[in-house]
């Protein structure tokens, strides 16, 4: 099954990233495909390379960056939602890109199923 993943939280302050996140590893170990994980709202804020997290916590952007790496899983921010927030290409992590919100439809068509993490 392919799967596309939407992301609308950010990454401290919710639980849906973690879940979001242990559910694209869960869904590739099980054979499927974790297409794209489009971020929206706060959930742009999880690839940013600004972050820092204390050594005893886990650092997400570097999670989302190796689900890209070693998975091929593209992972896109929304223009308008990283705009709000003063979030350029200049900040992301490695993997991840700006797109606009047309991508997200597309990542619906293609894709078997999208899930939605956030309120």
């Amino acid at each position: 099954m392919k799967i596309g993943i939407l992301l609308k939280e950010g990454p401290y302050n919710h639980q849906a990233s973690d879940s979001a996140y242990k559910f694209a590893e869960a869904a590739i170990k099980k054979g499927h495909t974790v297409d794209a994980v489009f971020l929206y709202n706060d959930g742009v804020s999880n690839v940013t390379k600004l972050m820092d997290p204390p050594q005893d916590d886990r650092n997400i952007a570097a999670r989302w960056d190796a689900l890209h790496k070693q998975h091929g899983v593209e992972i896109l921010a929304c223009i308008a939602a990283s705009k709000r927030r003063g979030i350029s290409d200049e900040v992301l992590i490695e993997g991840a890109s700006i797109t606009g919100l047309g991508t997200l439809t597309d990542i619906a068509i293609r894709n078997d199923r999208l899930i939605t993490f956030g309120d």
